[in-house]
C-alpha cells in the first residue's frame, strides 16, 4: 500500500512519517487491496480544545473509501487513535464484504466454452453468476414522478422507463434514507 504523509501548514518530522507510514501500512492486513493511503496532521487553532493535534487518515482500494479524523495531544498519539478507528472501519468493510459474497454460487464450465479474455491467471474458471429469474417487459414513456409512483404500487426498490423530456431510458430508484433517485442513461 502506498502511504503519503502531509502537513496542513505544519512540518512533519521524519520520525512522524516513519511512525504513520508504519502503523498505517500495517492496517492493510485487515483488508487485502486497500492500495492508498493519505496521512495529514495539523493543528487546531482553537484554544479552548483539549486536544489540538489533529490526524485524519484516507484509504482508498477496490472502490472502498475509508475514512478518519481523531484529536490528541500529540501527533503520535493521533497516529496510534487513527491506526485503532480504521482497523475497526476495516473489519466491519470486511464482514459486509464477504456477507455480499457469501451466496454466490461459481458454476463449473469447461474452460473450451469460456473465451480467454475471461480466464482468470490464479483459477481456471471465470467468475460466473447464474441467473435464476429472467424477465420480460415493454418500456413506457413517462415522466420521472410519474414513474417514482409506478415503483410504489408494484412495491419495487426501482422502475425502468423512458424519461419524457430526454426521450432516453431511465431509471427512478429508493434510496437508503426514503427518498426517491433518478439515473438518466446517456
Amino acid at each position: 500500500m502506498e502511504v503519503t504523509v502531509s502537513g496542513r501548514h505544519t512540518t512533519v518530522s521524519e520520525k512522524l512519517r516513519v511512525y504513520a507510514v508504519d502503523k498505517i501500512s500495517k492496517c492493510e492486513r485487515y483488508l487485502q487491496g486497500m492500495e492508498r493511503a493519505e496521512v495529514h496532521f495539523w493543528e487546531e487553532k482553537n484554544p479552548r480544545k483539549e486536544h489540538r493535534e489533529l490526524c485524519e487518515v484516507t484509504m482508498e482500494g477496490h472502490g472502498h473509501h475509508i475514512r478518519c479524523k481523531v484529536s490528541a495531544p500529540d501527533r503520535f498519539t493521533a497516529v496510534d487513535l487513527a491506526e485503532d478507528k480504521l482497523e475497526r472501519q476495516l473489519r466491519k468493510l470486511k464482514t459486509q464484504v464477504q456477507k455480499r459474497t457469501k451466496g454466490r454460487v461459481r458454476l463449473d464450465i469447461p474452460n473450451d466454452l469460456v473465451p480467454e479474455t475471461l480466464l482468470n491467471d490464479e483459477a481456471d474458471l471465470p467468475a460466473v453468476y447464474k441467473i435464476v429469474k429472467s424477465k420480460s417487459f415493454s418500456i413506457e414513456a413517462l415522466d420521472a414522478e410519474h414513474a417514482a409512483l409506478q415503483m410504489d404500487l408494484l412495491n419495487h426498490d426501482f422502475y425502468i422507463f423512458v424519461n419524457e423530456e430526454t426521450k432516453k431510458p431511465a431509471v427512478v430508484y429508493r434510496r437508503a434514507d426514503g427518498d426517491v433517485g433518478l439515473i438518466d442513461i446517456a
